[in-house]
């Protein structure tokens, strides 16, 4: 049987469901989480691997409308994997209405010759009548090869998308070794854990101001503990204030949480000391963000 292989680029409007998707085909948190939009802002890179197959899966951050320079980037990245790509997996959420934010996505990828997959994420919230309407409305544009339902959060149907996403893929060679899952380096992976769990603690109007810097990372000379030192930047002394919180609780929330995962992540115990500074309107300076790796 001849070796399948590709690269596979998810995309969607922000907060359908792509990251967890990702690592629920993954099986390993590389792809950070949550319920607020835009929270992927750079194109992660994971891979998949069987004995007949691998597929090179890219998360991007959600297509829409830019507000600042950050924004222009999250979108650029996003719309330039349409022509990398061997298929294009375009992942929907139970919404019945096909929106504003689906139509200015639709008119990307219509013209485009790649295979498109339309994944109907969230199932587990509508009924199997509500499901097979949103199918029928997606159907009617005739530019899928397949639809696919699923939930992504409770794995139903994600097998089925696998098989049909192995269908398409072409022949190919085995790009990256069996048992490498992301190309993302570790630092990176620390970084956006610690993103993910501000993300979870932080009011409404704070969490796209913010952006983390490993500035250590130093396993001790017994190799039982690493020590991490971070810095959480946001734009304003008031977000500062509440990034840390009444005596602190909030910063040590976040530490808390975030050391669980990055201890599961490095295999060992991990010391994590967190600060928090202010730049002023990071998402506007160029420079700034390319230090941050938005590049």
């Amino acid at each position: 049987m001849a070796y399948k292989s590709g690269f596979a680029t998810i995309i969607g409007r922000p907060n359908v469901g792509k990251s967890t998707l990702l690592n629920r085909v993954i099986g390993e948190k590389i792809a950070i989480i949550s319920d607020k939009p835009q929270t992927t802002r750079n194109k992660i890179q994971c891979v998949y691997t069987e004995k007949d197959f691998q597929i090179v899966f890219l998360d991007t951050p959600g297509i829409h409308k830019p507000k600042n320079k950050l924004g222009d980037y999250m979108v650029k990245v996003a719309e330039n994997t349409l022509k990398e790509v061997d298929i294009i997996l375009w992942l929907v959420d139970e919404s019945l209405k096909i929106g504003p934010g689906d139509k200015y996505i639709l008119d990307q990828i219509k013209d485009i010759s790649t295979p498109k997959i339309l994944v109907l994420n969230k199932i587990d919230k509508i009924s199997q009548e509500e499901v097979n309407q949103i199918i029928s409305n997606y159907k009617e544009f005739d530019i899928f090869e397949d639809i696919i339902p699923i939930s992504a959060i409770h794995g139903s149907g994600v097998g089925k998308l696998m098989k049909t996403i192995k269908h398409h893929m072409p022949e190919g060679p085995q790009y990256f070794p069996e048992d490498m899952i992301t190309d993302q380096p570790e630092r990176l992976i620390i970084a956006e854990i610690i993103r993910e769990k501000a993300l979870h603690y932080l009011d409404q109007e704070v969490p796209h101001g913010i952006a983390v810097d490993i500035e250590l990372i130093k396993p001790r000379q017994n190799n039982d503990i690493v020590d991490i030192s971070a810095t959480i930047y946001c734009e304003r002394e008031s977000h500062k204030g509440i990034i840390i919180g009444k005596n602190g609780r909030k910063l040590k929330g976040i530490g808390k949480s975030a050391r669980v995962d990055i201890q599961r992540l490095l295999g060992s115990k991990v010391f994590l000391e967190l600060w928090v500074k202010v730049n002023k309107n990071w998402r506007e300076k160029e420079k700034i963000l390319k230090s941050f790796g938005y590049k």
